[in-house]
């Protein structure tokens, strides 16, 4: 079991990572409901994040996670993973 959580600012950082999408983590914090299409990350961006997330933790991500709409509902289902191994 990990003991850790993803934050807004290393989502963001993801997103720059893994997509190429520069965000920044302030107004992630500020409107953590802002859509992620509004903020330039497609599926394909998101799949990638899943993936990096997925290897750092060695935890499968559920399904569910790249196909959320929003960083605070990204985290939820990321964190709870995290928290439980599931």
């Amino acid at each position: 079991m990990i003991t850790t959580s993803l934050t807004l600012g290393e989502l963001a950082a993801l997103m720059k990572q893994a997509a190429g999408v520069t965000v920044d983590a302030g107004k992630l914090e500020e409107a953590p409901d802002t859509p992620f299409a509004t903020l330039g990350l497609d599926s394909l961006g998101l799949l990638g994040i899943v993936g990096e997330l997925e290897n750092k933790y060695s935890v499968a991500l559920p399904t569910d996670a790249e196909r959320c709409k929003t960083p605070a509902e990204f985290l939820g289902l990321v964190n709870n993973a995290l928290r439980t191994g599931v």
